[in-house]
């Protein structure tokens, strides 16, 4: 039997982190995903997606990714069910993510969500990154700093 689920969406809101009688770490959080086409207004649609995490995963994740990060996730799909305060049968089916990643830098997400409290300026132009290199001709040599990264552009 095979149950894998590969996801690359944005979070649709912040990771949900709680802590289980025993001390476990639980992060909930619903994951948008773009479909491939768009509904007869010409929109395109997103699905979101319930996701649980687990453990240090779940810790990592709550502490870096906010509300809007993009990230790609493996896990699988399961299956659940309990009796809510009225009595009734409740059923969820959610997305166990066993691996994550965070698909873009601290700076581009800090600066969407900036751009997302703030008004939209079309006239400035964007601001481009550029990564020294000392020897262009040769990207291997020793004084070559093309490898560097701040600690800042790591997602851990």
């Amino acid at each position: 039997m095979i149950n894998t689920v590969t996801l690359v969406g944005r979070l649709a809101n912040d990771v949900d982190l709680r802590y289980t009688r025993s001390g476990t770490a639980v992060g909930q959080f619903r994951l948008a995903v773009n479909r491939t086409f768009t509904n007869q207004a010409g929109e395109r649609e997103a699905d979101f997606i319930s996701c649980v995490i687990w453990r240090k995963a779940a810790e990592t994740l709550a502490k870096y990714a906010r509300k809007g990060s993009l990230i790609g996730m493996t896990g699988h799909i399961q299956t659940r069910n309990y009796d809510n305060a009225q009595g009734q049968r409740v059923y969820v089916t959610e997305v166990v993510i066993e691996n994550y990643q965070l698909l873009e830098s601290k700076e581009v997400s800090e600066q969407r969500r900036s751009n997302m409290s703030t008004p939209a300026t079309f006239d400035q132009p964007a601001k481009e990154q550029t990564t020294p290199v000392s020897d262009a001709s040769n990207p291997f040599s020793e004084d070559a700093n093309s490898a560097a990264i701040s600690d800042d552009e790591l997602p851990f």
